[in-house]
C-alpha cells in the first residue's frame, strides 16, 4: 500500500482529518525499527537537528502536524499527530525525553550516546562539527493510525 492508499484508509475510519495535510518520511538512522516502536506505542517523542532544518531551509514542525511514518522501503507504517513541539540545547536533554523517545534501554546514557553518535555522522554531512550547545527540535506525538 503506498501513502496515498494509506492516507485515504485512515480518512475512511476519521473523516474528522480528511481536510488535513500530511508529511510522509522515515524516522532517522533505523527507519523499521524506529517505525516499530512508535507503531507499538513504545515510541512517542523524536528529536532532530535544528541546524538541518537551517541548511534544508525547511520550516519546522508544529503541534498539530501529522505524518504517515514510513519503513526503509517507504511503506506505510503509522500515522502520528504532533503534540507539542520545542527546541532546547542538546545539553538540556533529561530522562523523560530519553524515556519517551523509545529506544535502547530508554536511559538518559543510551539516549545520549546514540543521539552524539548520530549528529557526529550528520553535522559533517552539513559541512558542520556538533556541539552538545547546539539545539535539537524535540516532537511529541501520539499514535492515531497503525
Amino acid at each position: 500500500m503506498n501513502t496515498e492508499q494509506y492516507w485515504n484508509a485512515f480518512i475512511n475510519k476519521h473523516p474528522a482529518y480528511a481536510e488535513k495535510s500530511y508529511t510522509a518520511w522515515p524516522f532517522g538512522a533505523e527507519p523499521d525499527e524506529l517505525a516499530a516502536l512508535t507503531a507499538n506505542g513504545t515510541k512517542t517523542l523524536t528529536c532532530s537537528s535544528l541546524k538541518e532544518y537551517e541548511v534544508e531551509n525547511e520550516s519546522l514542525p508544529g503541534a498539530g502536524d501529522v505524518s504517515i511514518v514510513l519503513g526503509a522501503d517507504s511503506t506505510p507504517k503509522c500515522i502520528i499527530e504532533n503534540t507539542n513541539v520545542y527546541t532546547i540545547a542538546f545539553k538540556d536533554a533529561d530522562e523523560e525525553i530519553a524515556y519517551k523517545e523509545g529506544e535502547g534501554d530508554r536511559s538518559l546514557s543510551y539516549w545520549r550516546q546514540a543521539h552524539i553518535d548520530f549528529f557526529n555522522w550528520l553535522y559533517p554531512e552539513m559541512g558542520l562539527v556538533f556541539s552538545e550547545d547546539e539545539q535539537i527540535v524535540v516532537e511529541e506525538f501520539k499514535l492515531i493510525y497503525v
